[in-house]
């Protein structure tokens, strides 16, 4: 798969992006970034294979920055996918949303950036994550809850792996959403094949038959994943399933 982010422009995404504050950052900081977490148990391939995705929805989709994280009417990003979570820290410092200097502190006792992201203690977090399985329905309350507060502006986005949904609650969360109309809600499903159950046409058409806009795309490419972000769906929730290098490769 290839990545079709130039590193040798200038940095993209300065203070005209919608989540951004002024800090200039390219794609090239984020190993460096996470060469800064060391320790045991650091979830490395469930790290990286999120990376890009990441990058993408921070730099050029989400409308939420350090200085709105707490406005009503800002996009919610949840991280489901919350037990590999490096490349979530690299790219919130890297953003603005805490210092880079608490990035090597990374899984310490007395550190807010745990194996698991914790919303009381990571700035720009909307859950607690890490257990398979409770993004996406946590993903269908809220825009369903921004709803019925008559909030039509914030979008929702979820990052999920193809291994939760070997989950049950997925399955629920994702009919019920496609029922109920939920154009707000966008999920991002990373796919490294690491799930136990294969779907028969693709996972995007298990979506698909549940009422939504679907797309796969490769999980490398930045311009095809933001053309996916950005792909209209009316009346539908949306999904993105963003292919990378399985995850034993």
């Amino acid at each position: 798969m290839t990545n079709t982010t130039t590193e040798a422009t200038p940095p993209v995404r300065t203070s005209d992006g919608p989540g951004t504050t002024g800090r200039r950052t390219r794609f090239a900081e984020l190993p460096g970034l996470m060469s800064l977490m060391t320790g045991d148990e650091k979830h490395g391939p469930a790290a990286t294979s999120t990376l890009d995705a990441l990058w993408v929805l921070y730099d050029r989709v989400l409308r939420v920055s350090p200085e709105t994280v707490t406005d009503p009417d800002r996009d919610r990003f949840l991280l489901s996918k919350g037990h590999g979570p490096m490349a979530y820290y690299a790219v919130l410092a890297a953003k603005g949303f805490f210092p880079v200097d608490r990035l090597p502190g990374f899984g310490s006792y007395d550190s807010p950036l745990g194996h698991h992201p914790d919303r009381l203690l990571v700035p720009g977090a909307e859950i607690g994550s890490g257990s398979l399985g409770h993004g996406l329905p946590l993903a269908v309350g809220t825009a369903l809850g921004l709803r019925a507060q008559g909030r039509t502006g914030p979008a929702v986005w979820v990052l999920i792996g193809d291994a939760e949904l070997d989950e049950g609650s997925n399955h629920e969360a994702l009919a019920h959403a496609g029922a109920a109309g939920l154009d707000r809600l966008h999920t991002v499903v990373i796919d490294n094949s690491s799930a136990t159950h294969g779907w028969p046409g693709g996972i995007a058409s298990r979506f698909e038959a549940a009422g939504w806009s679907a797309a796969t795309v490769d999980g490398r490419d930045h311009e095809a994943l933001h053309a996916a972000f950005g792909a209209p769906h009316p009346g539908r929730p949306r999904a993105v399933v963003a292919r990378v290098e399985p995850k034993n490769a």
